[in-house]
């Protein structure tokens, strides 16, 4: 049963900033699945990582996000490769809707590289860095992230309450069907 607005994208996409927005709106709680992860780890992604490499990362975000659609109707935020596993994939599309939250390699390069916090607890996912990582990435990533989601947001040129203002309008009418 779909009872979840899930919120996809890559890093930097904006998805726990229009995630906050949405709460308001919504009166839905937010999930935010990688702070989630952190917390039951009690490690953050980087840590993750550096201890049991992308695989434990992967197998702890699978499980955590198992535990957030069992829970009550909430307003999920994804981290942005959670979509890479198929059971994720699978349970995202069978317990709610989907948005992506998309913008161009450049804008999301410079947002990630404006938050000081990414950079401390989010690690490189490839041997490149910057922008062309998030290139390779979001190429890789694109065909996923379009056939997950019921909605595609560019959020380039949009601020955070633009774009959850549309969101929050779309959904509001998904309720009323």
């Amino acid at each position: 049963m779909k009872r979840h607005l899930f919120l996809t994208g890559y890093r930097g996409s904006g998805k726990t900033s229009v995630g906050r927005i949405l709460t308001e709106t919504l009166c839905l709680p937010l999930v935010d699945l990688d702070a989630e992860i952190e917390a039951t780890a009690q490690m953050t992604i980087r840590e993750i990582f550096a201890d049991g490499g992308e695989q434990r990362f992967r197998n702890l975000e699978a499980d955590e996000l198992t535990r957030c659609v069992a829970g009550p109707p909430a307003i999920i935020s994804l981290g942005g490769g959670t979509i890479l596993r198929q059971s994720n994939f699978d349970l995202i599309q069978e317990t709610g809707w989907c948005v992506w939250l998309d913008a161009d390699a450049e804008t999301l390069s410079n947002r990630i590289n404006g938050d000081a916090t990414t950079a401390e607890r989010r690690p490189s996912l490839t041997s490149q860095t910057g922008i062309d990582e998030v290139r390779t990435l979001l190429d890789k990533r694109r065909p996923l992230y379009e056939s997950v989601s019921s909605l595609r947001v560019d959020t380039t040129q949009q601020s955070m309450q633009q774009t959850a203002a549309m969101i929050a309008d779309w959904f509001s009418q998904l309720a009323n069907h």
